[in-house]
């Protein structure tokens, strides 16, 4: 795993406004492809077989969940175990989720956290990423390749569902206004859900309506919402005052409400305590001094729910890195700190797609800190 210094496309702007990637410059510099990361082979099968793993250990960690009613540890809301409950034993179907992952090339993946209920990133990685090593890449290495097959294996997950659990069904997407990054993945994520065969339309969460006479979720022309795809977390949805609503609506939800157990930081120390010793896994526990009594000197405070690096503090020798936020309310999890790759000035996290059941490729963000924060940037890759 190397990082290279390359020449950007002379048109690398008007290229990714061409795959709708108009976020592109966001906070000065996302999309950064001045660098790039080189892998071999090998490296990319681990990290395939590390992601298909952590996936296969994160369901049973739901089943685990469910079976032993541990809801109050994750903070979920009382009023919703059952809906939860409900949603995992029918088997709900997922579309998508990210891992992220500490990784050098050397030493086994490390999991950072799951991203699995609106993990973005998505676009750049998939498109933007494939455009960027056609053009860049590939005329001067033919023999090179990347780990991505998102477009094609969502589109193939889109047709599952419009085949099975939403068949017939109009599907909504929705993300929050004034947002450009939520906006350009959920309209991503519209596309493809269109060229597997649905249709679909667009609607801001802040614009959703609830016809308590239907008992149904509307949109502005009042017309019945059966399925919808979010970009907006469960955490929030649940604490809202239309959020109850859910359990009495006949609507399919991308992604489904099972997917609470995976989003939250506490899913942390249940893994560990189910797989002790796994070598993609870090010791995790609820409580720090149970942490500390497993030998982990230093350790990474992170909220049972945070995002883009909120709240997260790193307690490294007799060092402290914080990252400041809005979250910790409902407590944190304690995770043994592992080193983030460092290349230069820059820290490097992998964040690593699943796709239905299924590894599909991944994405690399870089930072000044070993905090990954919505300031990354997102640096491509290739392997040989």
């Amino acid at each position: 795993m190397e990082r290279e210094s390359i020449t950007p496309r002379p048109d690398w702007q008007q290229q990714c406004d061409n795959v709708g990637f108009i976020y592109h410059s966001m906070d000065g510099v996302y999309w950064d492809e001045r660098w790039c990361y080189r892998f071999t082979a090998a490296q990319i099968d681990e990290l395939e077989a590390a992601t298909a793993d952590l996936h296969r250990l994160c369901l049973e960690a739901v089943e685990h969940i469910v079976a032993e009613r541990r809801f109050g540890e994750l903070k979920i809301p009382a009023a919703y175990h059952e809906y939860v409950a409900r949603s995992w034993q029918a088997r709900e179907p997922s579309v998508f989720g990210r891992f992220d992952l500490a990784y050098d090339g050397k030493g086994p993946p490390k999991m950072l956290e799951y991203n699995a209920d609106t993990p973005t990133a998505l676009l750049e990685g998939s498109v933007a990423q494939w455009n960027w090593l056609e053009q860049a890449i590939l005329p001067r290495q033919p023999d090179a390749d990347q780990f991505n097959s998102l477009h094609e294996k969502l589109i193939e997950r889109w047709r599952m569902l419009r085949d099975g659990a939403f068949k017939d069904r109009f599907l909504y997407f929705t993300c929050v206004k004034d947002n450009d990054e939520d906006f350009g993945n959920i309209e991503y994520l519209r596309d493809t859900a269109q060229q597997a065969g649905f249709a679909t339309g667009f609607i801001h969460v802040e614009d959703i309506g609830w016809a308590g006479d239907a008992r149904r979720f509307a949109d502005q022309a009042g017309q019945s919402m059966e399925a919808l795809a979010k970009l907006y977390p469960w955490e929030w949805m649940v604490r809202e005052e239309f959020g109850l609503h859910l359990m009495e609506a006949d609507i399919r939800l991308v992604e489904p409400p099972w997917k609470m157990l995976l989003s939250n930081k506490g899913l942390l120390p249940i893994l560990w305590e189910l797989n002790p010793g796994h070598p993609n896994l870090l010791p995790a526990a609820f409580d720090r001094w149970r942490l500390a009594g497993q030998g982990a000197a230093d350790y990474v405070q992170k909220p049972l729910y945070s995002r883009e690096g909120a709240n997260v503090t790193i307690f490294r020798g007799g060092e402290v890195i914080r990252e400041e936020g809005s979250y910790g309310e409902e407590g944190f999890i304690y995770q043994a700190y592992t080193p983030i790759p460092r290349y230069g000035d820059s820290y490097t996290t992998i964040g690593s797609w699943v796709i239905g059941e299924e590894p599909a490729g991944i994405g690399i963000r870089e930072d000044e800190s070993p905090i990954t924060k919505n300031t990354s940037r997102f640096i491509p890759h290739y392997f040989v």
